[in-house]
């Protein structure tokens, strides 16, 4: 019996290029009108290279990418002449900035509907290696639960999301289905944690990992009856 179906979300309930593209603008904006002398170090190539240094030396940052994000903005900071002290704090301003325009995502037209057709007969949650947090979006209030990577120290396809979205609803595995559209980490990270996972491909290829593929989420509803007319 399925009772509970979780879902990635970047990408499975919306695009996220237009939300990215706005929070990045706004971070920007921010350091614009409080550090300019910012903008000469924020050249491809000088982000690029900033970035691998700070994974390089923090890691564990890379299953955070809110608090590698702030890393990131603190060291621009500090390459610019901001003093330690002060660029951690204007580093988590700018990174607010980012944070408050993240949310205003553009839903894939069919996402409302069928979470709202869903929600009637199962419980729903969100699991993602993203920083959105689904309950500041126009889909909140779908969602009994919602976990991000960065709070349980582990990206998919480790298992610990999907273990913490079993234990939270109270279920075994075999009765939850995982819906997202990265083989590479919904799919296969739930196949690790022997929960069943509905790949969202809109090319329709075939997988050995996923229970079912669909081409669009208003495909899932008569899926997940199949599903467990099947089981």
């Amino acid at each position: 019996m399925i009772r509970v179906i979780t879902f990635d979300l970047d990408d499975t309930l919306w695009d996220v290029r237009p939300a990215l593209i706005k929070a990045e603008a706004a971070q920007n904006e921010w350091l614009k009108a409080n550090y300019p002398g910012t903008l000469t170090l924020q050249s491809p190539p000088e982000s690029a290279r900033r970035r691998q240094q700070v994974l390089s030396e923090q890691p564990a940052l890379a299953h955070d990418i809110s608090a590698f994000r702030r890393a990131v903005l603190g060291r621009l900071l500090l390459e610019s002449g901001v003093p330690p002290v002060e660029a951690r704090a204007a580093a988590q301003q700018a990174f607010q900035a980012f944070i408050a325009r993240r949310h205003d995502v553009e839903l894939f037209p069919e996402s409302l509907p069928v979470l709202a057709k869903l929600a009637k007969r199962y419980r729903l949650g969100s699991l993602t290696n993203g920083n959105a947090d689904v309950r500041k979006t126009p889909l909140g209030g779908f969602f009994d639960f919602a976990f991000k990577a960065e709070d349980v120290g582990a990206a998919k396809p480790e298992t610990a999301l999907f273990e913490q979205a079993v234990k939270a609803s109270g279920v075994s595995p075999r009765e939850m289905v995982h819906v997202g559209d990265s083989h590479d980490h919904d799919v296969a990270g739930a196949h690790r944690a022997g929960v069943r996972s509905i790949w969202l491909s809109t090319s329709k290829q075939g997988s050995r990992l996923a229970d079912r593929v669909i081409g669009c989420l208003d495909e899932l509803p008569q899926i997940l009856l199949d599903m467990a007319a099947q089981d």
